[in-house]
């Protein structure tokens, strides 16, 4: 994929929010049906601005009163928030207090430069297919618990642009959970505690939770190629002294002897089972608990959740299909069909897909602006000329589930209802 020019945007906007942005869908998703009266005009959205100009509490009555705007302001970032009891543009004219963020999605951020202290290929925003691993893990994990441990059916998953993900559970249960419900559904997804002082951040106790052997499971699908070949995370002393802070020191020698005589972080590792599980039937000690290998997998691969992102109702988060300002990815949907297939490097650019759409024949342009055709069917034409297509495809899709399952939802009440 190209690279991107980032003094090109103001430009790319114009030419995205006016012919690309699939605003038919979008409103789709957030007016879940239209079954809540004003649930969309009482959703927050906020917009930033060239340098970086924040606008908070924007509000929309409809489709086109979204569109008009967004193409007057060709946000560089948009970003939603709460569904609120009044409109967001009219919170300075409601009595102090009044004003509530009342539902959300329930959401999750996943960030790679949260793994720094893990990844030895990239830090910071940087990120490349061997630290992506990370998020490919992470989307399988917290997925997986989502849908089965908590029977959550609608959960999207979205790319953050750059360098990390973002998890949209829209469940109508969901959207209507308290703050504390969701802390503690974060705090169910959360191993890996402790700041950057802390050396050992995985502690586990004799009794095993499901949840975590389920986690497990998926990490030793990855962890061979992941950490042994591509990380290499036992490559030399300096990175197998990271792994002997997080074993009791009982066993430090031992592993070191052998560290020294093996060639690779694949013998070491093997050599470091061994070890370990000697030393577990050894030693009857709570303090280390029985899985050695299982706490350092965790550290090394556990996905690390933005707890305050999740918890909070009003908090805002950047929305599907925004675009990344400095590396002019867009914030598309993944297919949860193909986790293990999604590539970040592949996902179009605003140059890229706007580039697309010159390339189709001036005909056919000049064609369609002399035919006197709505501005919207052009539109939903227009993104399907280009590498966007697919991940809308995606989204429509995840709205399609949705739909069905508030038809069914409705059919349940009616039946109800004839039964009295």
């Amino acid at each position: 994929m190209e690279t991107f020019d980032p003094t090109e945007l103001p430009e790319l906007l114009k030419l995205y929010y006016r012919r690309l942005f699939p605003y038919s869908q979008y409103y789709r998703w957030l007016n879940y049906g239209g079954v809540i009266k004003n649930y969309f005009q009482h959703r927050e959205f906020s917009f930033t601005l060239k340098d970086d100009i924040y606008i908070r509490y924007q509000s929309f009555n409809n489709q086109s009163d979204l569109e008009k705007e967004m193409q007057k302001m060709n946000p560089y970032k948009i970003d939603i928030g709460a569904v609120y009891s009044h409109r967001p543009n009219q919170h300075n004219t409601v009595k102090l207090g009044a004003f509530q963020a009342q539902e959300k999605e329930l959401v999750f951020d996943i960030d790679m430069t949260d793994y720094d202290d893990v990844r030895r290929c990239c830090s910071s925003a940087d990120i490349c297919p061997k630290c992506w691993t990370l998020m490919t893990m992470a989307i399988r994990i917290i997925d997986r618990a989502l849908k089965e441990d908590f029977g959550f059916k609608h959960r999207l998953w979205v790319y953050s642009g750059r360098r990390g993900v973002h998890c949209w559970v829209c469940d109508e249960s969901v959207r209507k959970l308290s703050s504390a419900v969701r802390s503690g559904i974060v705090e169910y997804l959360s191993l890996v505690k402790g700041g950057q002082d802390v050396k050992k951040k995985v502690h586990l106790s004799e009794k095993i939770h499901p949840f975590i052997r389920k986690s497990i499971n998926i990490i030793k699908k990855y962890f061979e190629e992941y950490a042994l070949v591509n990380q290499d995370i036992l490559k030399n002393k300096e990175s197998w002294d990271k792994i002997l802070a997080l074993v009791p020191e009982i066993i430090h020698d031992e592993l070191q002897q052998g560290f020294q005589k093996s060639h690779n972080s694949l013998q070491r590792w093997e050599h470091l089972k061994k070890v370990a599980s000697r030393c577990q039937n050894n030693i009857k000690n709570d303090k280390y608990g029985p899985w050695l290998e299982w706490e350092i997998m965790l550290q090394y691969c556990f996905p690390r959740l933005d707890i305050n992102v999740s918890k909070g109702i009003n908090h805002l988060l950047k929305s599907p299909f925004s675009v990344h300002p400095k590396t002019g990815r867009i914030s598309v949907p993944i297919d949860l069909q193909k986790v293990d297939q999604f590539d970040p490097f592949t996902v179009p650019t605003i140059s890229f897909i706007c580039r697309e759409l010159d390339a189709i024949s001036i005909n056919e342009e000049e064609k369609e602006e002399n035919e006197a055709e709505s501005d919207v069917k052009h539109r939903t034409r227009d993104y399907k000329k280009t590498s966007l297509a697919p991940y809308v495809k995606v989204f429509e899709h995840f709205l399609e589930n949705l739909d069905k399952s508030r038809k069914g939802e409705l059919l349940k009440k009616s039946d109800l209802q004839k039964d009295f």
